[in-house]
């Protein structure tokens, strides 16, 4: 990636790493997308039922790619993602119950995780380190 961010593979592909500015960037995007996307549609009933069953599995395949990229720069598994997406969609639009607050905590692990560490140093199983290209 000789240290350019392609927005289309972050968005479209779940393999080889990411670093943290990219990635925070594009979860921006797509909760921005979300939100907006929710008070423009969100009251209109009908509508929100057709266009959601377009709309959510696109969000959702998009930030299923941006995480697990995230993650393999973390050294972790991109499966992973399918545990925090679940804790989003459990806590969407505001949490309620104790389950709920159990997903938060999943939520803030994954802030911190993802949000706050470095990336592994060096090449790891998922591919070279993105910031070193940026760096040589």
């Amino acid at each position: 990636m000789n240290g350019q961010t392609d927005w289309g593979v972050l968005f479209f592909n779940a393999q080889g790493r990411t670093a943290r500015t990219p990635f925070l960037i594009a979860a921006a995007v797509l909760l921005g997308l979300a939100a907006l996307y929710e008070s423009v549609i969100g009251a209109t009933v009908t509508l929100h039922w057709v266009t959601g069953w377009f709309v959510y599995p696109a969000l959702f395949y998009c930030g299923a790619c941006v995480l697990s990229k995230r993650l393999h720069d973390r050294g972790r598994s991109g499966w992973w993602a399918a545990v925090i997406l679940s804790g989003a969609v459990a806590i969407w639009p505001q949490p309620v119950g104790f389950f709920d607050f159990l997903f938060g905590l999943v939520l803030v692990w994954a802030a911190v995780e993802l949000g706050v560490m470095a990336g592994e140093v060096g090449t790891n199983r998922y591919g070279p380190n993105p910031l070193r290209a940026a760096l040589a």
